[in-house]
């Protein structure tokens, strides 16, 4: 697997999933401006998963013509828990940088589950992915969308209903079929 290979599959889930089925949707605007960046790490190591999100962060900052960035993790992270201990770190590094407020995480992975969702639920798969990432977001950005959005705090209860209409097996398709929870 290049690395090539795992952007080409992370854009191609969001533009079938994240845009296709408009679990963002903030998405397909910067889709369509070439505003994303989707970069994978090979990197297994956390310290240096960590230093590329750190050069992620920094390269946002002084790159005002890309929005928002995709680090995707090829080998690292696999196992969920490991994931999660990642995003722990990750967001004290945020807050230890001073990027605090400046930039958020969202969060997927191939494995994602939501705490006080049963393991079976359809819902994880709105957080699910071809490969572990962390999706770099501008906090002023999403702020000003969130801004002209109506009710915005109900994105997330349309994507859960929606992801269960569209069913399981949609989404282990596109994934993939690696499924843990089939």
């Amino acid at each position: 697997m290049t690395t090539q290979t795992a952007v080409e599959q992370t854009l191609h889930w969001v533009d079938k999933v994240i845009i296709g089925e408009n679990f963002c949707p903030f998405a397909r605007k910067e889709r369509d401006s070439h505003r994303i960046r989707a970069v994978a790490t090979e990197e297994t190591d956390n310290g240096l998963i960590l230093q590329a999100l750190l050069d992620e962060m920094q390269l946002l900052e002084n790159q005002s013509n890309i929005e928002t960035t995709l680090l995707i993790i090829t080998n690292g992270v696999k196992d969920f828990f490991d994931y999660l201990d990642l995003v722990d770190l990750a967001n004290r590094l945020l807050k230890q940088e001073q990027y605090e407020g400046v930039f958020q995480l969202a969060t997927f992975h191939p494995d994602y589950m939501f705490a006080d969702a049963p393991a079976d639920a359809t819902s994880h798969y709105t957080n699910r992915s071809p490969f572990p990432m962390l999706h770099i977001i501008r906090e002023e950005s999403l702020e000003l969308a969130l801004e002209t959005f109506p009710n915005p705090e109900n994105i997330p209860v349309r994507n859960i209903k929606h992801a269960e209409k569209l069913g399981k097996a949609f989404f282990q398709q596109l994934l993939g079929s690696h499924d843990q929870t089939k």
